[in-house]
């Protein structure tokens, strides 16, 4: 009998705990939340150092303390292994994200087709973007895809840019005069889906430029050389 009362006992103080704790946690979250108006957060828990909690907002990842007095950028380093603990959760959460490339708005795409364009890739893309430039060289070496250049003006005088490259009379030729070659467009105004592109981004989660999202629905941040790209093209043939 008494047995069964400490066993009793014990369960009761564990769900009063663990309700503690999820009490904490909510409050938490709400504080946190009016922070990052428009956005989710899509993570919070407790980590086993210092007290802090670990807060994911789309890629980005920052810790906080108990009452989100206080919200700590950077990276936690392990001083015993050298190894950023910070950089490892943003490559697990990004190698755990998946977008469906038909869930993007491909009709609204700048279409490249290159050899037999079996293979696909969607770039979202800043034509202001350094990076997205050198990705474009990279691009020149790769055959046999089909390239959704996805326009996202996030940087400062983008949005009038995209607009003259959406509203040229040969968008792809442009935009590669532009990308490549430094030439600027002379599209006049004309209706154009770049709002709808970039609230797709948004809602993709796509915090910077150039993002790449392969066929199996894997996403790549930032620039990477034309054999990466080869060869999460392959990947992603196979795996579909």
């Amino acid at each position: 009998m008494a047995t069964r009362l400490k066993l009793f006992i014990s369960i009761l103080a564990i769900s009063f705990f663990s309700g503690l704790a999820w009490a904490d946690e909510e409050a938490l979250r709400k504080a946190i939340q009016p922070h990052f108006a428009g956005s989710t957060i899509d993570s919070l828990k407790k980590t086993p150092y210092l007290g802090l909690y670990e807060v994911v907002v789309g890629d980005e990842v920052f810790y906080t303390d108990d009452k989100a007095d206080f919200f700590f950028f950077g990276h936690v380093i392990n001083t015993k292994t050298r190894v950023s603990m910070t950089n490892e959760r943003i490559q697990e959460i990004k190698a755990a994200r998946r977008v469906s490339l038909e869930s993007l708005p491909l009709q609204h795409a700048i279409k490249i087709v290159k050899g037999d364009g079996s293979r696909r890739l969607a770039v979202f893309t800043d034509p202001n973007c350094p990076y997205c430039k050198q990705l474009e060289k990279e691009l020149m070496n790769i055959n046999n895809v089909t390239i959704y250049t996805l326009l996202y003006p996030v940087l400062k005088g983008s949005m009038e840019l995209s607009k003259k490259i959406w509203c040229s009379k040969d968008q792809i030729k442009a935009w590669d005069d532009f990308m490549l070659k430094g030439v600027a467009p002379s599209g006049k105004d004309c209706e154009t889906p770049l709002d709808a592109l970039v609230k797709s981004g948004h809602e993709n989660k796509v915090s910077g430029t150039p993002t790449l999202v392969f066929a199996d629905g894997s996403i790549v941040g930032g620039m990477i050389p034309a054999a990466t790209i080869e060869e999460k093209l392959e990947s992603a043939s196979k795996s579909k």
